[in-house]
Protein backbone atom coordinates (compact mmCIF):
# COMPACT_ATOMS: atom_id res chain seq x y z
CA UNK A 1 0.00 0.00 0.00
CA UNK A 2 3.05 2.25 0.86
CA UNK A 3 4.24 1.95 -2.77
CA UNK A 4 1.11 2.48 -4.44
CA UNK A 5 0.01 5.76 -2.99
CA UNK A 6 1.74 8.94 -3.85
CA UNK A 7 0.90 10.45 -0.08
CA UNK A 8 -1.24 8.93 2.87
CA UNK A 9 -1.60 11.70 5.74
CA UNK A 10 -3.70 10.68 8.79
CA UNK A 11 -6.05 13.03 9.36
CA UNK A 12 -6.88 12.85 12.92
CA UNK A 13 -6.44 9.65 11.84
CA UNK A 14 -8.30 9.93 8.99
CA UNK A 15 -5.85 9.28 5.85
CA UNK A 16 -5.89 11.68 3.23
CA UNK A 17 -4.79 9.30 0.52
CA UNK A 18 -3.41 11.73 -2.27
CA UNK A 19 -3.45 9.88 -5.88
CA UNK A 20 -2.27 12.66 -7.88
CA UNK A 21 -3.21 16.18 -7.68
CA UNK A 22 -6.46 15.96 -9.48
CA UNK A 23 -4.89 14.54 -12.86
CA UNK A 24 -6.90 13.93 -15.39
CA UNK A 25 -5.67 10.12 -14.81
CA UNK A 26 -7.76 10.20 -11.48
CA UNK A 27 -10.99 11.70 -13.16
CA UNK A 28 -11.00 9.00 -15.70
CA UNK A 29 -10.23 6.20 -12.86
CA UNK A 30 -13.21 8.44 -11.29
CA UNK A 31 -16.17 7.46 -14.42
CA UNK A 32 -14.81 3.93 -14.29
CA UNK A 33 -15.38 3.21 -11.26
CA UNK A 34 -18.93 4.36 -11.79
CA UNK A 35 -19.84 2.56 -14.42
CA UNK A 36 -18.48 -0.38 -12.44
CA UNK A 37 -19.72 0.26 -8.85
CA UNK A 38 -20.15 -2.66 -6.69
CA UNK A 39 -21.50 -3.04 -2.98
CA UNK A 40 -17.96 -3.51 -1.86
CA UNK A 41 -17.60 -6.38 0.59
CA UNK A 42 -21.16 -7.02 0.87
CA UNK A 43 -22.48 -3.25 2.21
CA UNK A 44 -25.55 -2.03 1.57
CA UNK A 45 -27.05 1.35 0.26
CA UNK A 46 -29.18 2.93 2.59
CA UNK A 47 -33.11 2.16 2.09
CA UNK A 48 -36.05 3.64 3.98
CA UNK A 49 -35.98 1.55 6.82
CA UNK A 50 -32.54 3.29 7.79
CA UNK A 51 -34.21 6.23 8.82
CA UNK A 52 -36.13 6.23 12.01
CA UNK A 53 -36.89 8.88 15.07
CA UNK A 54 -33.38 9.78 16.36
CA UNK A 55 -32.15 8.43 19.16
CA UNK A 56 -32.36 10.86 22.06
CA UNK A 57 -30.43 10.57 25.27
CA UNK A 58 -29.72 12.92 28.56
CA UNK A 59 -26.88 13.29 30.59
CA UNK A 60 -24.59 15.73 32.98
CA UNK A 61 -20.96 16.04 32.52
CA UNK A 62 -19.13 18.53 34.77
CA UNK A 63 -16.95 21.33 32.98
CA UNK A 64 -14.89 23.87 34.84
CA UNK A 65 -15.94 22.72 38.04
CA UNK A 66 -19.92 23.21 37.39
CA UNK A 67 -22.44 20.40 36.26
CA UNK A 68 -23.89 20.63 32.40
CA UNK A 69 -26.68 18.63 31.50
CA UNK A 70 -27.23 17.92 28.07
CA UNK A 71 -29.40 16.40 25.30
CA UNK A 72 -27.77 13.67 23.04
CA UNK A 73 -29.41 12.98 19.55
CA UNK A 74 -28.22 10.48 17.35
CA UNK A 75 -29.75 9.84 14.07
CA UNK A 76 -29.36 10.11 10.09
CA UNK A 77 -30.75 13.28 8.06
CA UNK A 78 -32.40 12.35 5.17
CA UNK A 79 -30.57 14.90 2.23
CA UNK A 80 -32.17 15.48 -0.87
CA UNK A 81 -31.81 17.53 -4.17
CA UNK A 82 -34.19 20.47 -5.19
CA UNK A 83 -36.10 17.82 -7.00
CA UNK A 84 -36.85 15.89 -3.42
CA UNK A 85 -35.37 12.96 -4.71
CA UNK A 86 -33.38 10.82 -1.66
CA UNK A 87 -29.13 11.34 -2.20
CA UNK A 88 -27.95 10.08 1.08
CA UNK A 89 -28.80 9.55 4.60
CA UNK A 90 -25.85 11.12 6.72
CA UNK A 91 -25.12 10.08 10.52
CA UNK A 92 -24.37 12.67 13.62
CA UNK A 93 -24.05 13.10 16.88
CA UNK A 94 -25.73 16.27 18.27
CA UNK A 95 -25.63 17.96 21.71
CA UNK A 96 -27.15 20.53 23.08
CA UNK A 97 -27.29 22.44 25.95
CA UNK A 98 -30.99 22.01 28.30
CA UNK A 99 -32.51 24.89 29.13
CA UNK A 100 -30.81 27.29 26.88
CA UNK A 101 -32.24 29.18 24.13
CA UNK A 102 -31.18 27.63 21.10
CA UNK A 103 -31.49 30.23 18.83
CA UNK A 104 -29.07 32.11 20.28
CA UNK A 105 -26.58 29.53 21.44
CA UNK A 106 -23.05 28.60 19.69
CA UNK A 107 -23.45 25.81 17.52
CA UNK A 108 -20.11 24.16 16.55
CA UNK A 109 -20.47 21.48 13.09
CA UNK A 110 -17.46 19.53 13.65
CA UNK A 111 -15.75 16.58 11.14
CA UNK A 112 -12.27 14.78 11.50
CA UNK A 113 -10.74 14.41 7.59
CA UNK A 114 -9.35 11.27 5.66
CA UNK A 115 -11.00 11.81 3.24
CA UNK A 116 -12.43 8.70 4.88
CA UNK A 117 -12.42 9.13 8.43
CA UNK A 118 -16.03 9.18 10.61
CA UNK A 119 -15.90 11.89 13.68
CA UNK A 120 -15.03 9.50 16.25
CA UNK A 121 -11.22 11.29 16.51
CA UNK A 122 -12.37 14.56 17.89
CA UNK A 123 -15.59 13.03 19.16
CA UNK A 124 -14.13 10.79 21.99
CA UNK A 125 -10.72 12.19 22.11
CA UNK A 126 -11.66 16.29 22.49
CA UNK A 127 -14.79 17.86 22.04
CA UNK A 128 -17.65 15.44 23.04
CA UNK A 129 -19.04 15.21 26.85
CA UNK A 130 -17.14 11.44 27.21
CA UNK A 131 -13.69 11.30 26.15
CA UNK A 132 -11.16 7.96 25.91
CA UNK A 133 -8.44 7.65 29.07
CA UNK A 134 -4.93 7.70 27.30
CA UNK A 135 -1.62 7.76 28.42
CA UNK A 136 0.51 11.44 28.64
CA UNK A 137 3.47 9.67 28.12
CA UNK A 138 2.96 8.40 24.30
CA UNK A 139 2.60 4.82 25.46
CA UNK A 140 -0.13 2.50 24.14
CA UNK A 141 -2.69 1.58 26.90
CA UNK A 142 -3.99 -1.66 27.86
CA UNK A 143 -6.96 -3.37 26.03
CA UNK A 144 -9.79 -2.67 27.14
CA UNK A 145 -10.42 1.01 26.63
CA UNK A 146 -11.80 3.25 29.36
CA UNK A 147 -14.23 5.79 28.73
CA UNK A 148 -14.67 8.98 30.92
CA UNK A 149 -16.27 12.06 31.78
CA UNK A 150 -14.48 14.63 29.34
CA UNK A 151 -14.33 17.60 31.88
CA UNK A 152 -12.34 19.59 29.18
CA UNK A 153 -15.40 19.47 26.57
CA UNK A 154 -16.77 23.24 24.85
CA UNK A 155 -20.13 21.31 25.27
CA UNK A 156 -20.61 24.61 28.42
CA UNK A 157 -19.43 26.91 25.48
CA UNK A 158 -20.96 25.62 22.04
CA UNK A 159 -23.42 23.25 21.36
CA UNK A 160 -21.87 20.05 19.18
CA UNK A 161 -22.69 18.62 16.20
CA UNK A 162 -20.60 15.67 14.83
CA UNK A 163 -20.76 14.83 11.15
CA UNK A 164 -19.79 11.57 9.32
CA UNK A 165 -19.48 12.24 5.65
CA UNK A 166 -21.30 9.68 3.64
CA UNK A 167 -19.46 6.43 3.76
CA UNK A 168 -18.10 6.65 6.71
CA UNK A 169 -19.82 6.17 10.15
CA UNK A 170 -23.23 5.02 10.04
CA UNK A 171 -23.57 7.28 6.57
CA UNK A 172 -24.43 5.67 3.42
CA UNK A 173 -25.92 6.72 0.32
CA UNK A 174 -29.58 6.62 -0.25
CA UNK A 175 -30.62 3.16 -2.29
CA UNK A 176 -29.90 3.10 -6.08
CA UNK A 177 -27.45 6.30 -5.43
CA UNK A 178 -23.98 6.07 -6.98
CA UNK A 179 -21.63 6.89 -3.83
CA UNK A 180 -19.11 7.98 -5.91
CA UNK A 181 -20.84 11.82 -6.09
CA UNK A 182 -19.79 12.15 -2.47
CA UNK A 183 -16.69 11.42 -3.33
CA UNK A 184 -13.95 14.01 -3.77
CA UNK A 185 -13.04 17.59 -3.10
CA UNK A 186 -16.13 19.09 -4.51
CA UNK A 187 -18.36 16.69 -4.28
CA UNK A 188 -18.04 16.38 -0.68
CA UNK A 189 -18.62 20.58 -0.06
CA UNK A 190 -21.82 20.13 -1.56
CA UNK A 191 -22.83 17.41 0.48
CA UNK A 192 -21.69 18.62 3.58
CA UNK A 193 -22.51 21.88 3.30
CA UNK A 194 -26.06 20.49 2.16
CA UNK A 195 -26.12 18.48 5.70
CA UNK A 196 -24.81 21.56 7.60
CA UNK A 197 -27.85 23.65 6.16
CA UNK A 198 -30.46 21.54 6.31
CA UNK A 199 -29.50 20.91 10.05
CA UNK A 200 -29.66 24.54 10.44
CA UNK A 201 -33.24 24.44 8.95
CA UNK A 202 -34.39 21.52 10.43
CA UNK A 203 -33.31 22.49 14.41
CA UNK A 204 -33.73 26.10 14.03
CA UNK A 205 -30.07 27.68 14.14
CA UNK A 206 -30.28 30.19 11.58
CA UNK A 207 -29.83 32.79 14.09
CA UNK A 208 -26.94 31.05 16.26
CA UNK A 209 -23.73 31.84 15.87
CA UNK A 210 -22.10 29.35 13.70
CA UNK A 211 -18.21 27.59 14.00
CA UNK A 212 -16.65 24.85 12.10
CA UNK A 213 -14.36 22.30 13.78
CA UNK A 214 -12.04 20.23 11.19
CA UNK A 215 -9.29 18.61 11.80
CA UNK A 216 -6.31 17.36 9.32
CA UNK A 217 -8.24 17.07 6.21
CA UNK A 218 -11.47 18.48 8.05
CA UNK A 219 -9.81 22.24 7.38
CA UNK A 220 -9.23 21.77 4.10
CA UNK A 221 -13.09 20.63 4.19
CA UNK A 222 -13.79 24.10 6.55
CA UNK A 223 -11.78 26.28 4.07
CA UNK A 224 -14.10 25.17 1.27
CA UNK A 225 -17.03 25.05 3.53
CA UNK A 226 -16.36 28.73 4.38
CA UNK A 227 -16.89 29.73 0.37
CA UNK A 228 -19.86 26.99 0.39
CA UNK A 229 -22.07 28.15 2.93
CA UNK A 230 -21.44 31.49 2.22
CA UNK A 231 -21.73 31.38 -1.68
CA UNK A 232 -24.57 28.70 -1.63
CA UNK A 233 -26.90 29.35 1.29
CA UNK A 234 -25.38 32.87 2.13
CA UNK A 235 -24.55 31.32 5.95
CA UNK A 236 -21.85 33.56 7.49
CA UNK A 237 -19.93 32.03 10.05
CA UNK A 238 -18.67 33.17 12.84
CA UNK A 239 -15.40 30.95 13.26
CA UNK A 240 -13.00 28.00 12.32
CA UNK A 241 -10.97 25.91 14.28
CA UNK A 242 -8.75 23.86 12.03
CA UNK A 243 -6.90 21.20 14.49
CA UNK A 244 -3.59 19.77 13.38
CA UNK A 245 -4.83 21.16 9.67
CA UNK A 246 -4.12 21.27 5.77
CA UNK A 247 -5.39 23.79 3.72
CA UNK A 248 -3.16 24.12 0.85
CA UNK A 249 -1.51 20.64 0.08
CA UNK A 250 1.68 22.67 -1.59
CA UNK A 251 3.00 22.96 2.06
CA UNK A 252 2.88 19.50 2.80
CA UNK A 253 4.16 17.16 -0.18
CA UNK A 254 7.61 17.12 -1.56
CA UNK A 255 6.98 15.97 -5.37
CA UNK A 256 9.11 17.24 -7.86
CA UNK A 257 10.83 20.63 -7.68
CA UNK A 258 8.59 21.71 -5.08
CA UNK A 259 11.23 22.13 -2.17
CA UNK A 260 9.06 24.70 0.18
CA UNK A 261 7.55 21.43 1.81
CA UNK A 262 11.22 19.89 2.66
CA UNK A 263 11.74 23.97 4.80
CA UNK A 264 8.20 23.62 6.52
CA UNK A 265 9.04 19.46 7.57
CA UNK A 266 12.48 20.99 9.50
CA UNK A 267 10.91 22.73 12.74
CA UNK A 268 8.71 19.54 13.44
CA UNK A 269 12.24 17.19 12.49
CA UNK A 270 13.99 19.31 15.68
CA UNK A 271 11.05 19.24 17.91
CA UNK A 272 11.27 15.29 17.74
CA UNK A 273 14.82 14.96 18.06
CA UNK A 274 14.65 16.98 20.56
CA UNK A 275 11.85 14.94 22.31
CA UNK A 276 13.95 11.76 22.05
CA UNK A 277 17.20 13.52 23.48
CA UNK A 278 19.00 13.44 19.91
CA UNK A 279 20.21 16.54 19.35
CA UNK A 280 23.58 18.45 20.64
CA UNK A 281 23.71 19.39 24.01
CA UNK A 282 23.66 22.67 23.36
CA UNK A 283 20.27 22.28 21.57
CA UNK A 284 18.99 19.79 24.09
CA UNK A 285 19.35 22.12 27.08
CA UNK A 286 17.11 24.46 25.62
CA UNK A 287 13.41 24.12 25.56
CA UNK A 288 11.50 22.83 22.51
CA UNK A 289 10.01 26.56 21.82
CA UNK A 290 13.64 27.55 21.35
CA UNK A 291 14.75 24.51 19.45
CA UNK A 292 11.40 25.35 17.33
CA UNK A 293 12.71 29.06 16.45
CA UNK A 294 15.93 28.43 15.76
CA UNK A 295 15.41 25.12 13.08
CA UNK A 296 11.92 27.96 11.53
CA UNK A 297 15.33 30.84 11.14
CA UNK A 298 17.63 28.28 9.30
CA UNK A 299 14.83 26.77 7.24
CA UNK A 300 13.43 30.11 5.63
CA UNK A 301 16.64 31.29 5.53
CA UNK A 302 20.19 29.14 4.67
CA UNK A 303 17.77 25.88 4.51
CA UNK A 304 15.59 27.57 1.70
CA UNK A 305 18.67 29.24 -0.29
CA UNK A 306 20.30 26.36 -0.73
CA UNK A 307 17.33 24.60 -2.02
CA UNK A 308 16.82 27.16 -4.33
CA UNK A 309 19.88 27.49 -5.63
CA UNK A 310 19.72 23.26 -6.51
CA UNK A 311 23.23 22.10 -8.35
CA UNK A 312 24.44 25.38 -8.49
CA UNK A 313 25.37 25.39 -4.61
CA UNK A 314 29.19 26.03 -3.82
CA UNK A 315 30.28 23.10 -2.31
CA UNK A 316 31.67 25.44 0.98
CA UNK A 317 27.88 26.66 1.37
CA UNK A 318 26.31 22.91 1.09
CA UNK A 319 28.74 21.60 3.80
CA UNK A 320 27.81 24.49 6.29
CA UNK A 321 24.10 24.49 5.71
CA UNK A 322 24.82 20.18 6.09
CA UNK A 323 26.50 20.52 8.98
CA UNK A 324 23.54 23.19 10.55
CA UNK A 325 21.02 20.77 9.57
CA UNK A 326 22.65 17.66 11.39
CA UNK A 327 22.55 19.84 14.21
CA UNK A 328 18.77 20.64 13.84
CA UNK A 329 17.97 17.28 12.94
CA UNK A 330 19.38 14.31 14.80
CA UNK A 331 20.50 12.81 11.27
CA UNK A 332 24.37 12.60 10.21
CA UNK A 333 26.05 14.90 8.18
CA UNK A 334 26.41 12.15 5.79
CA UNK A 335 23.06 10.92 5.60
CA UNK A 336 21.94 14.23 4.92
CA UNK A 337 24.77 14.78 1.75
CA UNK A 338 23.56 11.15 0.49
CA UNK A 339 19.70 12.90 0.37
CA UNK A 340 20.85 15.24 -1.21
CA UNK A 341 19.67 18.24 1.77
CA UNK A 342 16.25 16.43 1.13
CA UNK A 343 14.83 14.31 3.76
CA UNK A 344 11.16 13.54 3.76
CA UNK A 345 8.85 12.76 6.74
CA UNK A 346 9.17 8.13 5.88
CA UNK A 347 13.05 8.70 5.71
CA UNK A 348 13.40 10.48 8.93
CA UNK A 349 10.72 8.60 10.75
CA UNK A 350 13.22 5.74 10.06
CA UNK A 351 16.34 6.92 10.90
CA UNK A 352 16.34 9.35 13.40
CA UNK A 353 16.14 6.55 16.24
CA UNK A 354 18.03 3.44 13.86
CA UNK A 355 20.81 2.89 16.20
CA UNK A 356 18.32 2.15 18.92
CA UNK A 357 16.61 0.03 17.01
CA UNK A 358 13.37 1.92 16.52
CA UNK A 359 10.89 4.37 14.42
CA UNK A 360 9.02 6.98 15.44
CA UNK A 361 5.39 7.69 14.39
CA UNK A 362 3.88 9.84 12.09
CA UNK A 363 1.16 11.48 13.51
CA UNK A 364 2.72 11.71 16.89
CA UNK A 365 6.29 11.70 16.88
CA UNK A 366 6.64 11.25 20.49
CA UNK A 367 5.49 7.61 19.98
CA UNK A 368 7.74 4.71 18.84
CA UNK A 369 7.86 1.26 17.61
CA UNK A 370 10.05 -2.01 16.16
CA UNK A 371 10.11 -2.88 13.18
CA UNK A 372 11.05 -6.06 11.68
CA UNK A 373 14.36 -4.92 10.21
CA UNK A 374 16.02 -1.68 10.73
CA UNK A 375 17.90 -0.69 7.19
CA UNK A 376 15.23 0.46 4.91
CA UNK A 377 14.21 3.90 4.08
CA UNK A 378 10.83 4.11 5.61
CA UNK A 379 8.84 2.74 8.83
CA UNK A 380 6.47 -0.56 7.75
CA UNK A 381 4.03 1.28 10.31
CA UNK A 382 2.86 3.90 12.76
CA UNK A 383 3.51 3.37 16.07
CA UNK A 384 1.51 6.13 17.08
CA UNK A 385 -1.47 5.08 14.90
CA UNK A 386 -1.31 1.47 16.50
CA UNK A 387 -1.48 3.07 20.19
CA UNK A 388 -4.90 4.93 19.27
CA UNK A 389 -6.92 2.90 16.60
CA UNK A 390 -7.77 -0.20 18.66
CA UNK A 391 -9.16 2.11 21.61
CA UNK A 392 -11.35 4.72 19.56
CA UNK A 393 -12.96 1.89 17.90
CA UNK A 394 -13.93 -0.26 20.45
CA UNK A 395 -15.00 3.03 22.54
CA UNK A 396 -17.30 4.23 20.00
CA UNK A 397 -18.31 1.22 19.47
CA UNK A 398 -19.65 0.49 22.92
CA UNK A 399 -21.02 4.35 23.11
CA UNK A 400 -23.18 4.26 20.27
CA UNK A 401 -24.95 1.48 21.36
CA UNK A 402 -24.78 1.69 25.60
CA UNK A 403 -25.15 5.34 26.08
CA UNK A 404 -26.70 6.68 23.01
CA UNK A 405 -28.95 3.70 22.29
CA UNK A 406 -28.26 3.71 18.60
CA UNK A 407 -29.95 0.89 17.14
CA UNK A 408 -27.52 0.07 13.49
CA UNK A 409 -26.44 -3.41 12.41
CA UNK A 410 -24.12 -1.79 10.34
CA UNK A 411 -20.37 -1.58 10.29
CA UNK A 412 -19.51 2.38 12.25
CA UNK A 413 -16.42 2.86 9.49
CA UNK A 414 -13.79 4.64 11.99
CA UNK A 415 -12.06 4.87 8.67
CA UNK A 416 -12.29 3.46 4.89
CA UNK A 417 -10.69 3.16 2.01
CA UNK A 418 -14.17 3.05 0.02
CA UNK A 419 -14.22 6.78 -0.26
CA UNK A 420 -11.74 5.70 -3.40
CA UNK A 421 -10.30 7.19 -5.31
CA UNK A 422 -11.21 10.98 -3.76
CA UNK A 423 -12.11 13.07 -6.87
CA UNK A 424 -9.59 16.27 -6.96
CA UNK A 425 -10.22 17.18 -10.50
CA UNK A 426 -10.65 20.54 -9.95
CA UNK A 427 -6.87 20.83 -9.32
CA UNK A 428 -5.71 19.27 -12.32
CA UNK A 429 -1.95 20.18 -12.46
CA UNK A 430 -1.87 21.68 -9.24
CA UNK A 431 -1.76 21.26 -5.75
CA UNK A 432 -4.94 20.87 -3.64
CA UNK A 433 -5.73 24.28 -2.38
CA UNK A 434 -8.48 25.99 -0.47
CA UNK A 435 -6.71 29.31 0.60
CA UNK A 436 -8.00 31.40 -1.57
CA UNK A 437 -11.52 30.49 -0.50
CA UNK A 438 -10.68 31.09 3.21
CA UNK A 439 -8.72 34.61 2.09
CA UNK A 440 -12.11 35.42 0.22
CA UNK A 441 -14.74 34.23 2.83
CA UNK A 442 -12.38 36.37 6.04
CA UNK A 443 -12.57 39.21 3.79
CA UNK A 444 -16.18 39.46 2.90
CA UNK A 445 -17.02 38.36 6.15
CA UNK A 446 -14.69 40.65 8.32
CA UNK A 447 -16.09 38.91 11.49
CA UNK A 448 -14.75 35.40 10.44
CA UNK A 449 -12.15 34.59 13.04
CA UNK A 450 -9.69 31.22 12.47
CA UNK A 451 -8.27 29.70 14.97
CA UNK A 452 -5.21 26.99 14.54
CA UNK A 453 -4.04 24.14 16.53
CA UNK A 454 -0.73 22.82 15.71
CA UNK A 455 1.75 20.15 17.55
CA UNK A 456 4.92 20.56 17.99
CA UNK A 457 5.23 16.73 16.94
CA UNK A 458 3.10 16.48 14.20
CA UNK A 459 5.09 14.73 11.24
CA UNK A 460 1.71 14.78 9.38
CA UNK A 461 0.64 18.02 9.28
CA UNK A 462 3.63 20.51 10.28
CA UNK A 463 3.09 23.79 12.39
CA UNK A 464 5.54 26.01 9.93
CA UNK A 465 3.14 24.38 7.06
CA UNK A 466 0.29 26.25 8.67
CA UNK A 467 2.14 29.26 9.51
CA UNK A 468 3.19 29.42 5.60
CA UNK A 469 -0.13 29.35 4.93
CA UNK A 470 -1.36 32.05 7.02
CA UNK A 471 1.11 34.62 6.23
CA UNK A 472 0.42 33.77 2.37
CA UNK A 473 -3.05 33.81 2.56
CA UNK A 474 -2.95 38.02 1.80
CA UNK A 475 -5.23 39.45 4.00
CA UNK A 476 -5.26 42.82 4.22
CA UNK A 477 -3.13 44.49 7.65
CA UNK A 478 -6.65 45.39 9.54
CA UNK A 479 -7.78 41.31 9.31
CA UNK A 480 -4.47 39.54 9.97
CA UNK A 481 -5.05 39.41 13.64
CA UNK A 482 -8.27 37.49 13.07
CA UNK A 483 -6.20 34.39 12.46
CA UNK A 484 -4.41 33.67 15.49
CA UNK A 485 -2.60 30.10 15.97
CA UNK A 486 -1.83 28.07 19.13
CA UNK A 487 1.13 25.07 19.49
CA UNK A 488 0.94 22.09 21.68
CA UNK A 489 3.24 19.91 23.48
CA UNK A 490 1.83 16.97 21.38
CA UNK A 491 1.38 15.49 17.80
CA UNK A 492 -1.53 15.34 15.20
CA UNK A 493 -3.74 14.60 17.94
CA UNK A 494 -2.15 17.05 20.32
CA UNK A 495 -5.79 16.59 22.69
CA UNK A 496 -4.87 13.01 23.27
CA UNK A 497 -1.72 14.47 25.96
CA UNK A 498 -4.17 16.21 28.66
CA UNK A 499 -1.84 18.66 29.25
CA UNK A 500 -2.30 19.78 25.64
CA UNK A 501 -5.88 19.37 26.04
CA UNK A 502 -6.22 21.85 29.36
CA UNK A 503 -4.44 24.63 27.47
CA UNK A 504 -6.81 23.88 24.15
CA UNK A 505 -9.84 24.16 25.96
CA UNK A 506 -8.11 27.41 27.52
CA UNK A 507 -7.31 28.79 24.14
CA UNK A 508 -10.56 28.22 22.57
CA UNK A 509 -12.80 29.95 25.27
CA UNK A 510 -10.76 32.72 24.66
CA UNK A 511 -10.94 32.11 20.67
CA UNK A 512 -14.75 31.64 21.17
CA UNK A 513 -15.30 34.83 23.09
CA UNK A 514 -13.55 37.08 20.88
CA UNK A 515 -15.25 35.47 17.92
CA UNK A 516 -18.76 36.34 19.50
CA UNK A 517 -17.59 39.70 20.67
CA UNK A 518 -17.78 38.89 24.42
CA UNK A 519 -14.23 39.55 24.91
Amino acid sequence: MRRTLTLILFVGFASIFVLGNGSPALAQSKKASEKAETKEGGEKDADESDVSEPSVTHGTVKIDGKDVAYTATAGKMVMKDDGGEEKAHVFYVAYSLDDADASKRPVTYCFNGGPGSSSVWLHLGMLGPRRIKLNDDAKPIRPPHELIANEFSLLDKTDLVFIDPVSTGFSRPAKGQNKNQFHGYDEDLRSIGKFIHDYTTKFGRWASPKFLLGESYGGLRAAGLSGELQNRYHMYLNGIVLVSAVVDFQTLRAAGNNDIAYTLFLPSFSATAWYHDALPEHLQSQTVEKVVEEAEQFAKGPYMQALLAGDSLPDEQRKLVTARMSELTGLSSDYIDRANLRVNMGQFGKELLRSRRRVIGRFDGRYTGIDSDHVGESAEHDPSASAVFGPFTSAMNQYLRDELEVNEDRVYEILTSKVHPWDYSEFANRFVDASATLRKAMTDNPYLRVYAACGYYDLATPSFAMEHTRDHLGLPAELRSNFEMGFYHAGHMMYVHEPSLIKLRKDLIKFYDAALGDE
